[in-house]
């Protein structure tokens, strides 16, 4: 029986426009904002420094200057502007908040640096309802590594059959399945949507 509900907060509970940010914010071409994205996101920079809390932003910019001295005023301007790339989803907020009145526990497990997970959270409505959570900048561990997800499970003496994990990316939710967890792809705000309204009907 499930009991526990788990969230993922990047394209699950806020949604991400950095594609957005860098193309019609900053005006850079299409091809140029996927250039730039790859050298940031699918860098240790980012992943080890930034999401497994090693590197400040400032740090990370300087680190990013080092590798991509041409590139750094966008990537400097991205980082510094965070509260640009988070779009609020209330509707799976109001979602969330209805479940826990169902009686299921909430939990958050997501991959941030310490900045931008306090920038891209402020202000949303399901902290308040959170019975607890574990954030990689936190413990120095990332999804989809095992030992993150039995960090969480450890922490709140949870059963890992009890719950229930939602990640719009499939590494992280095979990862949470190696570790006894149920999980669900969310492919889309509407399917994540749909999938939650279910679960409020039974």
């Amino acid at each position: 029986m499930i009991r526990n509900l788990i969230f993922d907060v990047g394209d699950v509970l806020v949604e991400y426009r950095w594609f957005e940010m860098l193309t019609r914010d900053y005006g850079l071409s299409e091809a140029e904002a996927k250039r730039i994205g790859g050298e940031m996101f699918d860098n240790e920079i980012w992943v080890q420094g930034l999401d497994g809390g090693r590197l400040s932003l400032e740090e990370a910019i300087h680190q990013y200057e080092l590798k991509y001295p041409d590139d750094v005023d966008v990537m400097g301007w991205f980082l510094r502007n965070g509260e640009q790339m988070a779009v609020k989803r209330p509707e799976v907020w109001d979602k969330v908040a209805a479940l826990k009145e169902k009686g299921y526990k909430i939990y958050l497990l997501s991959n941030y640096s310490e900045e931008l997970f306090h920038v891209h959270t402020k202000g949303a409505k399901f902290l308040d309802v959170l019975d607890g959570g574990v954030v990689s900048y936190q413990v120095h561990a990332l999804k989809p590594d095992r030992e993150i997800y039995e960090i969480l499970l450890e922490k709140y003496s949870l059963k890992a059959e009890e719950c229930l994990f939602f990640d719009d990316r499939m590494d992280n939710v095979e990862g949470a399945k190696k570790a006894g967890i149920q999980a669900i792809q969310v492919t889309s705000r509407e399917m994540l949507n749909e999938t939650l309204d279910k679960m409020l009907t039974k």
